[in-house]
């Protein structure tokens, strides 16, 4: 059964987390160690994040500079493999993105996620790189999600790149976006956003996680807006627990979000980092048994690479 069908489906609410494929050079023991202490709770799929690549200058002699292209955090497919070999009773979700893919490199990586059995996708435009201000797509490479998603579609009706291809095999693949409560950083408005989110579920995707917020009454009321305009597919409140004091400064400036007034007084009486993780792990608990309350399918939980504080969490709730 894939996602949508699941969160279609269910009388409960489904948990649900999202990990970082390690820097280049580290062990993939690293993914394990966060996936480990969360699987007493079945999650219902664990999402594998995706980099785009950067640019990077390394200064030579006679102040030369050499450009290089750097790729931080690889292999997504590869960890995608290893999570659905090992974890046998939870759904892996790797991203796909638009940034540093071309049309027909997008189609290779679906095709190895095909042929590994892994059918289910959370397509993404991405961030532009850490070097970059504003997006740019590759050249013949998707320039927004709902082109990555209508090509994803098109796999599933059996049309590829090459439109000379002939007895081409259908893909299986489920799409699910991404949604934002306070609409994307870059859109001039929620109503603008939400046309091109509506743009991307009419390109076929079946779902919809959003971007991370702390206060629920703007789920509620992206929920509302989403249903206005004529989406009607499950919405899964994607929610990160604060961890660090300066994620009080730095949440609001990289994510265009907003800490509700209560929750920054609590951390700015934070000594430290513990303290603050305890802060993050209570307000949580509470925002997620609201959530559960109204009724989402799913919890989807950012662990930005440590669990111990999802384990809190999840402990209190499934």
């Amino acid at each position: 059964m894939s996602i949508s069908q699941k969160l279609t489906n269910t009388d409960k609410t489904y948990f649900s987390f999202e990990v970082l494929p390690p820097l280049k050079g580290r062990n993939i023991k690293e993914i394990y160690d966060v996936i480990d202490p969360l699987i007493e709770f079945e999650p219902m799929n664990i999402n594998v994040t995706y980099h785009q690549q950067e640019v990077v200058y390394k200064q030579l002699r006679d102040d030369l500079l050499e450009k290089k292209i750097v790729k931080k955090r690889p292999g997504t497919v590869a960890i995608s493999a290893a999570i659905n070999y090992k974890y046998r009773n939870t759904i892996v979700v790797p991203h796909i993105i638009c940034g540093g893919f071309t049309k027909e490199e997008t189609e290779d990586a679906l095709i190895d996620l095909h042929f590994l059995g892994i059918t289910n996708i959370l397509a993404l435009r991405g961030d532009p790189p850490a070097n970059q201000k504003y997006f740019t797509p590759e050249k013949h490479g998707h320039s927004n999600t709902s082109g990555l998603v209508k090509q994803i579609i098109n796999m599933n009706k059996g049309i590829y790149c090459d439109e000379e291809l002939l007895n081409s095999t259908p893909t299986n693949f489920t799409v699910g976006v991404a949604g934002y409560p306070e609409k994307h950083i870059e859109a001039p408005n929620m109503k603008s956003d939400l046309k091109y989110l509506k743009q991307k579920i009419d390109a076929g995707a079946s779902y919809i996680v959003t971007q991370m917020f702390f206060d629920n009454k703007k789920y509620f009321d992206f929920v509302d807006l989403c249903r206005k305009e004529g989406i009607t597919v499950p919405i899964v409140p994607g929610i990160k627990p604060i961890r660090l004091i300066k994620d009080l400064q730095l949440l609001p400036q990289v994510f265009n979000i907003d800490i509700p007034e209560a929750l920054a007084c609590e951390l700015e009486k934070a000594k430290n980092n513990e303290q603050a993780s305890k802060i993050g792990v209570e307000w949580t608990i509470n925002q997620s048994k609201e959530l559960m309350k109204f009724g989402v399918p799913s919890l989807h939980y950012y662990t930005i690479g440590k669990s111990d504080n999802i384990r809190e969490i999840a402990k209190s709730l499934f």
